[in-house]
């Protein structure tokens, strides 16, 4: 949404990358867009409907070569794979959330790489060395920073744990009729996105929901939109598969027993929506 705001309104010309079935960027495309009054790339690190993991390292490279920004959204990476160091996406700009790692909501964080200094978007005083004008949010500043030290030295989520459970998952779902599985092979370890041929998805939310199982259409971003998913859309899925779409996100509370209640319940929920679609 911010590019399209770029585009309608302060008359920037922007460029969609098409990527593969699997959701995935091609180093190759990126190559072939890149022209010379290009100045920035933005892509994300891991996508928030599929869990697919972007190769960002090596776009970032292609990107300093020829002399052009990168940003990369790791808003749903970061906390849900091993981190060493921000350079390890090889991004000029790299932005996290807090509350993907159990920190506060509504508290974010933009690297930037020295010596670029973005404009500011808003004005007024001068806080955040002039970047960004407005009295701080200290409480939630602060539990963004001990999030990610808690982070950096404990990752948040039992990464193993989560990665078998939702590896188990997709296993027997991937075996139910009409079932997709949407995303690439390399994906967060907590993430699964499926399409189910011939069924509503919203009716398919309400079965999960009256069974107790908590699931999503989508990203939250998105919540409550009747349009087709454009992830799905632009991964090639028909538009109306696209609308059947079920997001199931795992979190560190997450245990194994509930993975076998939605095993063990899913398919019968998936009848029952067919047979009222």
């Amino acid at each position: 949404h911010c590019f399209q705001h770029l585009l309608r309104h302060e008359g920037f010309e922007v460029t969609y990358l098409p990527v593969s079935s699997e959701g995935l960027v091609s180093p190759d495309d990126l190559r072939k867009v890149i022209r010379p009054d290009t100045i920035l790339v933005s892509i994300m690190a891991a996508n928030n409907e599929t869990g697919a993991i972007q190769p960002v390292a090596g776009l970032g490279t292609i990107c300093r070569e020829r002399g052009v920004l990168f940003h990369t959204d790791a808003v749903q990476w970061f906390g849900k794979l091993p981190f060493s160091s921000i350079h390890q996406f090889n991004a000029d700009l790299v932005s996290l959330c807090a509350h993907k790692f159990h920190g506060p909501k509504g508290a974010g964080l933009l690297y930037i790489r020295s010596p670029f200094l973005p404009q500011p978007i808003q004005f007024g005083g001068g806080h955040e060395n002039e970047r960004r004008a407005g009295t701080e949010n200290l409480p939630s500043i602060i539990g963004l920073t001990e999030a990610i030290e808690r982070f950096v030295s404990t990752p948040v989520f039992p990464t193993k744990l989560l990665s078998a459970l939702t590896s188990e998952l997709l296993v027997s779902i991937a075996g139910l009729d009409g079932v997709t599985i949407r995303g690439a092979t390399q994906r967060l370890p907590n993430t699964l996105s499926f399409t189910v041929k011939g069924s509503d998805g919203i009716a398919l939310m309400a079965a999960l929901d009256l069974e107790g199982i908590c699931a999503s259409s989508g990203s939250a971003c998105s919540a409550g939109s009747l349009e087709p998913s454009h992830v799905m859309l632009a991964m090639g899925v028909d538009p109306l598969e696209s609308n059947s779409l079920v997001r199931f996100s795992l979190g560190r509370d997450s245990t194994r027993a509930e993975v076998e209640f939605v095993q063990e319940t899913l398919p019968k929920i998936l009848r029952q929506v067919r047979r009222l679609s």
